[in-house]
């Protein structure tokens, strides 16, 4: 269809074309996120590719001291005049044997030990437990049963926990193993073309000037590592285990399960496939509602009060930034009492509305109080969005005939639209993670006997919430933390990269 035809069409038949256009531009969308995903692990094996043949060639091309600096960190650049920079790859290696050598091996060692079931019918069954020493019971003179071998027991936690450490630490030493063969072979080359390499203290106040976003980002990068990276790896480990409340170190071990944990949130268990099926879909739901309505909602309200005649405009925006200036929790437990089945506007009005009780009640409750939270940051915004739209346009626009409707549909939403479309998707993916306005609002609740561990307004992030708190189902909780990641980094990056912000990013500049 061209773009006459699509002039010519009324209002009806182009909202058909739109929504037959959008379904069937998903299975390009699901094509294309394949593609990325082909690209990107054609880009890592590329990228391993190049570096096994540098790797390759710095060892054929180098002299013995570059060569020696493959098996002995640092000795090519002690033989090529650098004797601190040499010491310290040196040092850097030996630190690492001794690591693996006095605690490393034993955590690798320990991450999959034999385990061997016995059930009362006689069958058995082997796992990979994490450790290889269970704990020991016996009753004490009070008849009570205590762990008897708290010298030797093995922690699953801990285990798994260094293992990643491990893992980690021994990545890092490998970049510097390969840092070190680059530096070796580059000093060869300078010695070989004349030049004499640099110092050691020429170096380190390169740190202090070409190099000094190295020296800024070494620390946040290695806080990153510890307290973002660590924990993501192990909460993925950990959804291959069987770490819930039967398996609580260190009173037991925990032992690996592959995919079952996965196989029963999808279709294995009924009862937690049903709860997790029902509350993807509510957490979708909701944060489509939570998003648009607060999004929609906010814009016009900022075109009401910056509307020419609008008196006490500085008045208006103070009243509605009172609201969203009162901590959330706040508001959030107020409201809470404000809309109980015994309390507030029950009490007040002598009626029985089950606001909070009824789920469907209950649903549209958070939703109707989330937009009173969330309105006015989008008012705020776009607020000083209006006030940059250049006046000609709308001059010129008026020139042409359009109305007030057209004017904000041909120009004042997509101007905004425009410039907030990052803001509206990483609001989306806010609303998927909202975890204050359902925990403090309604609990989850109601909570009905076919849901596990689950009510019927929670999202999958007070679901996980609950499984680790409630019912230390801490495995099941690592799936539901893998998929809502999956969810919110695909849906984010397609969406962003085939907005317009992001392939225009110069049309209203």
């Amino acid at each position: 269809m061209d773009y006459l035809d699509y002039v010519q069409m009324t209002k009806g038949q182009k909202f058909a074309y739109k929504l037959k256009s959008f379904f069937a531009a998903i299975p390009k969308v699901i094509v294309k996120l394949f593609m990325y995903i082909g690209y990107f692990f054609k880009k890592l094996f590329t990228i391993i590719g190049t570096g096994l043949k540098g790797y390759g060639y710095r060892f054929a091309k180098g002299d013995i001291g570059t060569k020696l600096s493959f098996i002995i960190m640092g000795a090519g650049n002690m033989m090529h005049r650098q004797i601190a920079k040499g010491l310290i790859f040196l040092a850097t290696e030996v630190a690492y044997i001794w690591f693996m050598i006095s605690f490393g091996s034993v955590q690798i060692s320990k991450i999959f030990s034999m385990n061997v079931d016995v059930f009362r019918d006689g069958s058995t069954i082997v796992s990979g437990a994490l450790g290889s020493e269970p704990p020991l019971k016996q009753e004490n003179m009070l008849g009570v049963e205590e762990i008897v071998n708290l010298d030797t027991l093995d922690n699953s936690n801990k285990i798994l926990l260094f293992f990643v450490m491990t893992v980690l630490i021994s990545i890092a030493f490998f970049a510097i193993y390969i840092a070190n063969t680059k530096s070796a072979f580059a000093t060869q080359q300078q010695l070989k073309e004349g030049v004499k390499p640099a110092s050691f203290l020429a170096e380190m106040k390169d740190f202090l000037d070409e190099k000094f976003h190295v020296t800024l980002l070494t620390l946040p990068v290695l806080l990153l590592m510890l307290f973002t990276v660590l924990p993501i790896i192990f909460t993925i480990f950990m959804a291959f285990t069987n770490y819930d409340k039967e398996h609580q170190p260190p009173g037991s071990l925990y032992w690996w399960v592959g995919f079952d944990n996965f196989a029963d949130v999808f279709y294995a268990n009924p009862m937690k496939s049903e709860t997790f099926g029902k509350i993807l879909v509510w957490t979708l739901v909701w944060a489509v509602f939570a998003t648009f309505t607060n999004y929609i909602f906010g814009i016009i309200l900022a075109l009401m009060i910056n509307k020419k005649g609008i008196k006490f405009k500085g008045f208006w925006r103070t009243m509605f930034v009172i609201t969203a200036a009162v901590p959330q929790f706040v508001t959030l437990l107020i409201m809470r009492l404000l809309l109980g089945d015994n309390t507030g506007l029950n009490a007040m009005w002598g009626t029985s509305i089950p606001f909070l009780s009824d789920a469907t009640w209950a649903r549209i409750t958070v939703i109707v109080v989330n937009m009173w939270v969330g309105i006015p940051y989008t008012m705020l915004i776009s607020s000083g969005l209006l006030m940059n739209i250049p006046a000609d346009l709308y001059e010129s626009a008026r020139i042409d005939g359009a109305n007030a409707f057209q004017q904000f549909t041909k120009i004042t939403f997509p101007y905004i639209f425009f410039v907030t479309t990052p803001y509206l998707i990483t609001t989306f993916v806010g609303n998927i993670n909202n975890f204050n306005v359902i925990y403090f609002l309604t609990g989850g609740g109601p909570s009905p006997s076919n849901y596990y561990q689950a009510g019927q307004t929670d999202l999958l992030v007070t679901w996980l919430y609950k499984l680790t708190v409630n019912s230390s189902d801490f495995n099941l909780a690592a799936v539901i933390g893998i998929i809502v990641f999956v969810i919110c980094a695909i849906g984010s990056l397609i969406t962003f990269n085939n907005s317009k912000a992001a392939k225009n990013e110069e049309e209203f500049s």
